[in-house]
């Protein structure tokens, strides 16, 4: 009942429960672990754009996915929708589906415009899923946050913007990036973007164990649920 077959764009996948993208966490070891004890989709690390665009060496060995069960989503961040746009032209050559970072509420990401500080200014983020989307050939998700502060919740009005601007699935975490991982997930959040976009919605937060996932399918009535902290205990 909960847990299916999963279509993102032209990507079939095997079942709705994802490993959620974390930095320093989810390296290709990790990954080929969770695909070998059923996680539908992985994520790698994050990876910086601008670092891909000027071909940091490193950047490029954290984005390795050769020998791996597909299919695994590669996840780039950045601010710049032209940088954007060209490190998405390399990983689009061997990723099966791209994912921009508009969660991450790292300070040393937000700091620099990145991740979450983009919820602060959605023409911005408009035109950065409109060019991963131009310059990619598979389909292209994006993982946000509900907003970057509780007086400024954003959630609904984002995901439309990343649904008209060609993204294929939002992943939700339902919390702020001023929360961090602190407090409840905002599950009315998360539910009021399922009822206003078309696209699958990935439901992520607060989720380790069967109880959290079924509240979380049948609270918000999502396509899909992505575990991430929990996943390492």
């Amino acid at each position: 009942m909960y847990i299916k077959e999963i279509n993102i764009g032209n990507v079939c996948i095997k079942n709705n429960v994802f490993l959620a993208p974390m930095a320093g966490v989810t390296d290709k070891p990790f990954r080929i672990i969770c695909k070998d004890f059923g996680a539908g989709l992985v994520y790698t690390e994050m990876a910086s754009s601008r670092a891909i665009f000027y071909n940091d060496s490193k950047t490029k060995k954290l984005l390795d996915i050769e020998n791996e069960k597909k299919p695994v989503a590669v996840q780039i961040f950045g601010n710049n929708p032209e940088i954007m746009g060209e490190a998405t032209k390399y990983v689009t050559t061997f990723a099966d589906i791209i994912d921009i970072n508009m969660g991450c509420p790292a300070p040393k990401v937000v700091k620099n415009g990145d991740g979450s500080k983009l919820l602060t200014n959605l023409d911005l983020l408009g035109k950065i899923v409109e060019n991963v989307v131009a310059n990619s050939t598979v389909p292209v998700t994006v993982k946000i946050r509900i907003g970057f502060e509780k007086e400024n919740i954003v959630g609904v009005q984002a995901a439309k913007i990343i649904e008209q601007a060609g993204a294929e699935a939002i992943t939700v975490h339902g919390r702020t990036r001023e929360q961090y991982y602190s407090g409840k997930v905002n599950l009315d959040e998360i539910a009021r973007i399922k009822e206003n976009v078309k696209i699958p919605v990935i439901g992520n937060g607060d989720i380790r164990n069967k109880k959290d996932a079924k509240l979380m399918f049948d609270y918000t009535k999502v396509d899909g649920i992505m575990i991430g902290r929990a996943s390492l205990r």
